[in-house]
């Protein structure tokens, strides 16, 4: 399952953003053209989110699906729903992504993760901004993250505003001239005219305790990745237990009692607890790669 991350939701531009670069003469040109929309969803082995995603995006002009290897019904899904399917293969989030968005042709671009879901009433406000020439170049959309099918409110995961919708050829992720290119939690800049919706997307992030902690295993190993890349591994006494012990309870603490985690019950608290975990393997698996050389 391909996802962004719901291991903590930022708000800032940076973490959110795009990378915009509209000329006047260019924005004219915009405006004058009508104004279509193209999804764009990447995918692997996705047959229990797809469809839920891609029945929530039926309004759209064009629906790109770009796979890399699924062997389950992912294909089959996306194709009974007329969407355009490309296979390549698995590159990382970001340049998958952006091969998603190349193959796009609308105005208009919306990037979606295939376990993320469109409310109605989300469907209904992107139509009417698109009927119109909208004044800003992107638009933040606040996610719903679901733990066990209950909706996280506190703790630092709602409203989670990501940058999804924004004007074709005017956008990529993680643009190497700014950014070093990561293997997990793909980052994207933006300098340009945002603004938010005000409607929310729903994110099916982890329907089960087993899929959580699949889903950790990999992504700390990802994450393990990066901290290596950065030299910080905590080869050190301190180091080490500062960063395997100390780090993930201070990250508890912070989010389930300084947040309020602890109003979303025991869903929240299992969230916490788990991401706590992740934490803690993520810089278990950089230290055990240096000390294997």
């Amino acid at each position: 399952m391909l996802k962004s991350s719901l291991l903590g939701p930022k708000s800032d531009r940076s973490a959110a953003g795009v990378s915009l670069h509209d000329t006047p003469n260019s924005r004219r040109v915009h405006d004058e053209m009508p104004q279509t929309l193209s999804v764009a969803i990447i995918t692997m082995n996705e047959e229990l989110n797809l469809a839920r995603t891609l029945a929530s995006v039926q309004f759209a002009d064009e629906v790109i699906v770009l796979d890399s290897g699924s062997t389950d019904r992912t294909l089959e899904i996306a194709r009974s729903f007329d969407a355009k399917v490309y296979f390549e293969p698995w590159r990382g989030f970001a340049a998958q992504k952006n091969s998603a968005i190349e193959k796009c042709s609308g105005t208009w671009i919306l990037s979606l993760d295939a376990d993320e879901e469109l409310t109605f009433d989300l469907q209904q406000e992107i139509r009417r901004l698109l009927a119109h020439n909208p004044r800003a170049d992107a638009y933040l959309i606040k996610r719903r993250n679901l733990f066990l099918n209950r909706w996280i409110h506190y703790g630092g995961y709602y409203p989670d505003p990501k940058l999804r919708l924004f004007r074709r050829h005017s956008a990529n992720f993680a643009p190497p001239a700014r950014f070093t290119e990561r293997p997990v939690h793909e980052t994207i800049a933006f300098d340009g005219n945002l603004e938010t919706l005000q409607y929310d997307l729903i994110h099916h992030a982890y329907p089960t305790i087993e899929s959580y902690i699949e889903h950790m295993d990999r992504y700390s190993t990802l994450g393990a990745e990066i901290i290596v890349a950065k030299g910080k591994t905590g080869r050190a006494w301190f180091g080490f237990y500062y960063n395997v012990l100390a780090i993930p309870a201070l990250t508890f603490l912070w989010n389930y009692i300084f947040r309020l985690g602890f109003l979303d019950g025991r869903e929240g608290f299992l969230l916490h607890f788990y991401h706590s975990t992740y934490t803690s393997w993520k810089y278990s698996k950089a230290w055990q790669t240096t000390r294997n050389g």
